[in-house]
């Protein structure tokens, strides 16, 4: 009771004190620098820019402030000369822990002050794919979590140390090394979590996980230290060997200390999250494994059941094998290094595997005895929480398993079979996967899956016929849209909770008139069926990719942000446009953007194109003043601007101005410049018509698969023309 009413009168007197009351209004405050100074989630989301950032910056600078407030008040006795007179009173452990769990449950109430008064803003910018969810854990977690943990660390920097000015150099070091060492490290990061994206359209759930894990690792860390720190308080004139011992004499203590720090070091070292694959890209050790003399596959069935709310897979695999050699050969796999192989049989029989320990390219090898039968079933069940590649992981999301949104790619779906093929090299697969009612299945291809059962307690059975050793198979509350366009049918997938922007941007009528114009002009997508074909918003992940049948639209090029970006469009359609003929002009042409100097890209010609689409939609008149113009007005500001003139002052910048003005001068050059460019090109080589039948060559060229890229010079080369011919200076 004495304890309890001791805590009552601190936390009373420490909210009325001014340097407690400058800290909380600073903290409540502090998520207006994510919206000004400090950015890191980099993508264009509207929850990246309108939550992440501010609930990231908002950690940083409470967790800052709090940090000096521990000092603060923790030296406040020694400061006043009145240490020796209180310890009399109070022991000073029992003082330091009050004092902790005061400012404890002061971190704790600004956390829920912060998060109310930062809804309606959050709700305003970013509108209808606002989610309450998101935004709490996202304070939690990006905000909330930081101020304790910067608590406890300044807190046992100053009782290890007694002093206040060391305390301070050791925290800022502390805190300086997640800000920059640390930072590209998502373990390390104990201050700013390492998060680069939240998706507007889907769940996020993947990337709480990260943070959250991070969180306790650094908190159990944290909690054992400032333990270990605590039985170092001085006390009875002792020094801090001489109290550690006395602060010891209940061996618990001491055991609690050594038994968080020990915890949090088995968390760090067993994370689940993030693989541990070869960092060297250029190592294939298991495509280059020998085939097994004799054994073909002849086809393969996959049954695979995802925990939506645990965001695990649990899965069971079917081959069908022939083996002719007479003896047991080794067939090897591919999997998700975070699966487990709970079971594999032969035709009934438990039959030998093993799972090694080395990772490449997010797979880990799984080797399995095929016996000597000539005709073999092979069965693998299989589960876990599926981790993300350890090259990609300050890019973390990608492998979402939610009742809103999944993507199974390859050895996430089913083990992949790496060193058996057919005997005529096509490998026929049936696929089924059960999900909540409401998802759609999506096969990323030419496949189309069926709704074949309900099972009437909330999910559905779906189905599909598929080809090859793996395969990539998205799910998730989608709309679909089919759009006749460039004669064949266009299924436009997009995200329930999206559906409000993409009508606001007129989202089919663009998808109809980027279809039709550049099928004209240019030619079929190659990687159409020629009847059909999927365009798939996928959950944000730094860009989008193509197959036979289907291309996949990153959810950040179609955010509310990026479609009222005017140097895309004038109006949001416009900006779809733009973002769609990338289909042409980045997909199915690819561009080599080694060079940031160089204005040669894919939005070059992306903007052109949607230039001349939109003359066609609109008239001369509206495109020349909303692009030609703006063109025109950028370029020869960027000709004026003094690094242009001067590249060799870029140099003597700080590191993060040169990047930004950098930034700012490729922009100029790739979606201003060039499209300039190639304004002057279609002049000098005779007209709209001419340089039309030139990019349909360039469209349809014949591709070098050592080089396979799109080069200026091959542009240059097609028009006729010398690169200083096009010089607009």
């Amino acid at each position: 009771m004495k304890t309890v009413k001791m805590l009552f009168w601190e936390v009373r007197r420490m909210f009325k004190e001014h340097p407690a009351q400058l800290i909380m209004l600073l903290s409540v405050l502090s998520p207006l620098a994510g919206l000004t100074l400090y950015k890191p989630a980099s993508a264009e989301t509207m929850l990246s820019m309108y939550l992440a950032n501010p609930a990231l910056a908002g950690g940083v600078v409470s967790g800052i402030m709090f940090g000096l407030l521990t000092v603060y008040e923790l030296d406040r006795t020694v400061r006043n000369r009145v240490d020796v007179i209180t310890d009399a009173v109070v022991s000073p452990m029992r003082t330091a822990l009050m004092r902790l769990l005061t400012l404890l449950f002061m971190s704790l109430v600004m956390l829920l002050i912060t998060t109310a008064v930062w809804c309606p803003v959050t709700l305003i910018k970013t509108g209808a794919v606002f989610d309450m969810t998101d935004h709490c854990l996202a304070y939690i977690l990006f905000m909330g979590l930081s101020m304790p943990a910067a608590i406890l660390a300044a807190a046992a920097a100053y009782q290890f140390t007694r002093r206040a000015d060391l305390s301070l150099v050791l925290f800022a070091a502390f805190a300086g090394l997640s800000l920059t060492v640390w930072a590209d490290d998502w373990q390390l990061c104990w201050l700013n979590p390492c998060v680069w994206a939240l998706s507007d359209d889907f769940s996020n759930f993947r990337i709480f996980r990260s943070a959250a894990y991070m969180r306790m690792t650094w908190l159990t860390a944290l909690a054992g230290i400032w333990v270990l720190s605590w039985l170092c308080i001085r006390q009875h004139g002792k020094g801090i060997l001489g109290s550690l011992i006395f602060g010891s004499r209940r061996i618990y203590r001491p055991a609690a200390a050594l038994l968080l720090i020990a915890c949090s070091g088995a968390a760090y070292a067993a994370q689940p999250i993030v693989d541990h694959s070869n960092p060297d890209q250029t190592v294939m050790i298991f495509d280059k494994l020998p085939s097994p003399e004799g054994v073909t596959c002849t086809g393969r069935e996959v049954r695979v059941y995802p925990d939506t709310d645990a965001g695990t897979v649990e899965g069971i695999a079917t081959y069908l094998f022939r083996n002719t050699s007479g003896q047991a050969r080794t067939a090897a796999f591919g999997i998700n290094p975070g699966y487990k192989i709970s079971a594999v049989k032969a035709n009934g029989v438990d039959t030998p595997f093993s799972a090694g320990d080395y990772q490449e390219y997010n797979e880990a090898l799984l080797e399995v005895t095929v016996p000597a039968e000539e005709e073999i079933e092979l069965t693998v069940e299989y589960g876990g929480f599926p981790q993300e590649d350890n090259s990609l992981s300050t890019m973390q999301g990608r492998q979402e398993i939610s009742g809103e949104y999944i993507c199974l790619e390859n050895a996430d779906m089913a083990p992949r079979l790496i060193n058996v093929s057919s005997e005529d090299g096509v490998i026929p697969v049936t696929v089924e996967i059960t999900l909540p009612e409401h998802m759609t299945v999506i096969p990323f291809g030419t496949a189309e899956a069926e709704r074949v059962s309900e099972n009437g307690d909330g999910t559905a059975v779906w189905r599909y016929e598929d080809m090859g050793t793996g395969g990539i198979l998205y799910a998730g509350d989608y709309i679909r849209q089919d759009i006749e366009a460039g004669g064949i049918t266009v299924q436009f997938y997009y995200g329930r909770r999206h559906r409000e922007v993409m009508e606001a941007a007129g989202a089919a009528d663009a998808v109809k008139a980027v279809v039709d114009y550049c099928t004209e002009h240019y030619g079929r997508l190659s990687f159409g069926t020629g009847e059909t074909l999927k365009l798939i918003q996928s959950r944000v992940s730094g860009g989008g990719y193509a197959a036979d049948g289907a291309s996949l639209l990153d959810e950040a090029d179609f955010t509310a942000a990026n479609l009222n970006d005017g140097g895309k469009g004038a109006v949001p359609g416009e900006v779809m446009i733009h973002e769609l003929v990338h289909q042409w002009w980045g997909l199915a042409n690819m561009f080599d953007i080694s060079d940031d100097t160089s204005p040669w890209s894919a939005e070059g010609l992306t903007v052109y194109t949607t230039y001349r689409i939109v003359k066609e939609l609109y008239g001369g008149e509206h495109a020349e003043k909303y692009y030609a113009e703006q063109w025109r007005r950028e370029t020869d500001d960027h000709y004026l601007n003094y690094y242009v003139r001067h590249p060799e002052y870029l140099d003597t910048l700080p590191k993060d101005k040169k990047t930004e003005v950098l930034g700012s001068l490729t922009y100029v050059r790739q979606y201003c410049e060039m499209p300039l460019k190639i304004l002057k090109a279609e002049k000098l080589v005779g007209g709209e018509e001419a340089m039309d039948k030139i990019l349909h060559d360039l469209f349809n060229r014949e591709l070098d698969p050592s080089y396979p890229y799109l080069t200026y010079q091959n542009f240059l080369d097609a028009c006729g023309l010398r690169e200083e011919d096009l010089d607009l200076a």
